[in-house]
């Protein structure tokens, strides 16, 4: 499978392996996001021991464990009973010969015996510092990685010497997957998100319409079950969760909402959405220009376009889906994908808005968000405290080209946002699917900008 981008992810584990001294890094994030295709990436051409943890017995594991690095070192395989003896061998070995030791799945191996960082701890102060090899721990479960290896709790913690976090994708970053134009780019990245497997599931010479058939909709395909999986594999009672999933997914955003539609009373709702927050399933936004902590005006999120996609449309019609998939997809999907694909664009916006930033063609903003107080909501609002200046925007994913009523729009509910002083310097921008009304640019001035979809790829192609 080719290995898509990563490139600073990469360069900063190739650099410190490189440079004198020992390394102990961590790596994480949710499943499907990429991080053994980015192990084994950066272990290729180099000398290396790669462990994939399995959840079998403790003994067995270890058994593993001792016969991958035995075979590396074309060494006979000895008696271990424990794991401290298995890392003191791995000790001797590496003091040898510089390598990097990388054990995936980390939390697999947590699970069998808590006591494993301790004895990871050990290897780390008293053999592996004494090496110039790097030890790189990596876990999708989220909440072990956390708590068992960079929490203040753990054996491990202040011992790493980096970490990495790993994300989704982009759309600017999986732009190099998804061999659609800029317009079928957006409406499948709205599908798939930035899961490199997802993405890569697609086969971008068919339409998109049989990609969705073909790779979510059919029982069989890998996607069908993939969120209900996922839930699974990180909690023990995922009914609650899904409920959860699928009432945001469908357009309930606050506390009040999510409560209602999912039937969770308000109490332990928020210990629900604070475990989904964690595990980077959801996410909790307040307007641009007000205070995270403070604002009462949160709005929850589903924090990945596939399980949006999956909890609008796929949950929801299990059973029609089983029976007469075609029919689900051109009765249910289709007639409301433009309205699930309008929430991505504003994402897409978003990052067209900080290249720009980066080109010097807007701004620039040291923040850019969302903005919303009472029915007025602006899909994108800059901020630049020290210089006094705002920008305002709107995105439209329609089949018309925006007019002066978008702009008259926003200028109006622009002067309703309360930040700065009266004198602040404004900037507004506009984005549209399908263009814009002729002589729209010149009756406008030059406190505006435009930006169809050839300008938005444009912008995102030459920032990539």
């Amino acid at each position: 499978m080719t290995f898509y981008d990563r490139v600073d992810e990469l360069d900063t584990l190739v650099d410190d392996f490189e440079t004198p001294g020992h390394d102990f890094y961590v790596v994480y994030g949710r499943r499907r996001v990429g991080k053994t295709a980015l192990l084994k990436e950066f272990c290729d051409g180099r000398p290396h021991i790669y462990f994939l943890a399995a959840q079998e017995a403790e003994a067995r594991q270890r058994e593993k464990f001792v016969e991958t690095v035995a075979d590396h070192f074309d060494d006979r395989v000895p008696r271990i009973d424990g794991w401290d003896e298995a890392f003191s061998y791995l000790g001797e070995k590496i003091a040898q010969e510089r390598c990097i030791v990388a054990i995936d799945e980390f939390p697999y191996l947590v699970d069998e015996n808590d006591s494993l960082p301790s004895y990871v701890q050990s290897f780390g102060d008293e053999q592996l510092q004494e090496t110039d090899s790097m030890l790189v721990l990596c876990g999708s479960s989220i909440s072990t990685m956390e708590s068992e290896v960079l929490g203040h709790e753990s054996p491990l913690y202040g011992r790493r010497t980096g970490q990495i976090d790993l994300q989704a994708f982009t759309f600017q970053q999986a732009r190099d997957v998804i061999a659609y134009d800029i317009e079928a780019a957006v409406q499948s990245y709205a599908i798939t998100g930035g899961t490199p497997m997802y993405l890569t599931l697609f086969d971008y010479s068919r339409p998109l319409g049989k990609n969705i058939k073909q790779e979510i909709l059919s029982p069989t395909a890998v996607l069908y079950n993939e969120p209900a999986f996922l839930l699974r594999t990180e909690l023990r009672t995922p009914g609650r969760y899904m409920s959860i999933l699928e009432a945001v997914a469908t357009g309930n955003t606050t506390p009040s909402e999510i409560a209602g539609a999912s039937g969770i009373d308000s109490g332990p709702l928020s210990k629900y959405l604070q475990t989904l927050r964690r595990l980077r399933l959801i996410d909790r936004e307040v307007p641009v220009t007000a205070s995270s902590k403070q604002s009462k005006r949160s709005r929850y999120h589903v924090d990945d376009e596939f399980l949006r996609f999956w909890f609008r449309f796929v949950e929801p019609n299990r059973s029609s889906i089983e029976e007469a998939p075609a029919v689900v997809y051109d009765e249910t999907i289709e007639p409301n994908l433009s309205d699930h694909v309008a929430t991505t664009f504003k994402d897409v916006c978003r990052e067209a808005v900080w290249a720009a930033i980066r080109r010097d063609d807007l701004g620039p903003y040291s923040e850019v968000g969302r903005w919303w107080y009472g029915e007025d909501e602006i899909d994108i609002v800059g901020l630049a405290p020290g210089d006094d200046r705002i920008l305002f925007g709107e995105c439209k994913w329609t089949n018309e080209p925006v007019g002066h009523g978008l702009a008259s729009q926003l200028r109006e509910k622009g002067e309703r946002v309360r930040w700065g002083p009266d004198t602040r310097d404004e900037e507004y921008a506009l984005f549209s699917r399908n263009g814009f009304v002729d002589g729209l640019a010149d009756d406008l001035g030059d406190d505006w900008e435009l930006f169809d979809l050839s300008r938005i790829g444009e912008i995102l192609y030459s920032d990539n």
